[in-house]
């Protein structure tokens, strides 16, 4: 079982840079790939990215490729969303998510958190 706690979201300009963070707890974070999803008003839920449990591989969306990058500090239990170059169609909650299988696509995860809101003003 792991819980997921989402921090970092607020206002920031277009251009601007937001870091956010999800912290875990419960066993075994080291063992989880963890992925960011984030879904707008009106909007289905879109994968922003994932990272393996090793940290080693990565993947994002189309839509963030080259702005966005995903890190993790296991010793922290602690996965990082840096979001640079934001524009408003990144306004969003963002939702981190755990699964206990050493891949990283969009689907089959098994544990989530609440969610940030990152509002990003033109």
């Amino acid at each position: 079982q792991v819980q997921l706690v989402e921090s970092g979201g607020g206002l920031v300009q277009a251009g601007g840079s937001l870091r956010l963070s999800c912290s875990a707890s419960g066993r075994s974070f080291w063992s989880y790939s963890m992925g960011w999803f984030r879904q707008a008003p009106g909007k289905d839920r879109e994968f922003v990215g994932g990272i393996i449990w090793t940290g080693g591989r990565t993947s994002y969306g189309d839509s963030v490729k080259g702005r966005f990058t995903i890190s993790r500090d296991n010793a922290k239990n602690t996965v990082y969303l840096q979001m640079n170059s934001l524009k408003p169609e990144d306004t969003a909650v963002y939702i981190c998510a755990a699964k206990q299988v050493a891949e990283i696509s969009a689907g089959d995860y098994d544990y989530w958190g609440q969610g940030t809101q990152v509002t990003v003003s033109s």
